[in-house]
């Protein structure tokens, strides 16, 4: 069964207050539902992505939630996952929604490589449904990954533009890296990274 049509709509309520989400939906400012309907559908081709090229969660309840995962991939992989991701949002953002989503990226893909270690697993997505929050079911959605990473001995970062969520990243072993004000929504986002934790990928 599809995981993305249950956990997109909360992933929408969840994160439409984040600046990259706002900017990249610029478009349909002006109609809620519409602006909603269109995150989720970036959502669900983005949990779609981790499926195929990372890992992909979700709680029990679909409805609640996802996270989504990309791990490292070959190059030939990466392009043709970039130039299919590039026509899809061609078609489902409007205009001002894709140039935005383009100059973000770009502008933070520059950055990373300066506070990220070769190799890192990366947190694409995490989102609980508002009325979920605060009961642990993001920490438990994550803790597969990360206990995966652990063994496997690799690193995992994220980039967050919601001080609110940063010290749940830290509960997690996520620490701050980088601070950059990021020029197409004029907020300042972090790079957190987490070390693999030794004595898990010890025992592995």
């Amino acid at each position: 069964m599809p995981l993305e049509p249950l956990s997109t709509p909360a992933l929408a309520d969840a994160l439409i207050v984040d600046p990259f989400y706002l900017a990249i939906s610029a478009d349909f400012a002006h109609d809620m539902p519409r602006r909603k309907a269109v995150l989720a559908s970036y959502f669900a081709y983005s949990l779609g992505e981790a499926q195929r090229t990372g890992r992909c969660l979700v709680p029990q309840d679909r409805e609640l939630g996802a996270a989504a995962w990309l791990l490292p991939r070959a190059a030939a992989v990466d392009a043709a996952e970039s130039a299919a991701k590039n026509a899809f949002l061609a078609e489902a953002l409007g205009p001002l929604g894709h140039a935005n989503y383009h100059r973000i990226v770009e502008f933070m893909a520059a950055r990373a490589p300066a506070a990220v270690p070769e190799g890192a697993w990366y947190l694409s997505i995490l989102g609980i449904a508002p009325a979920a929050q605060g009961r642990g079911l993001g920490g438990r959605l994550l803790a597969p990954t990360l206990a995966e990473a652990d063994a496997a001995g690799v690193p995992c970062f994220l980039e967050t533009f919601t001080p609110p969520s940063v010290p749940f990243y830290e509960r997690l072993g996520f620490r701050r890296e980088a601070a950059h004000r990021e020029p197409v929504t004029d907020s300042e986002y972090l790079i957190m990274c987490r070390p693999p934790c030794k004595s898990a990928s010890a025992a592995a």
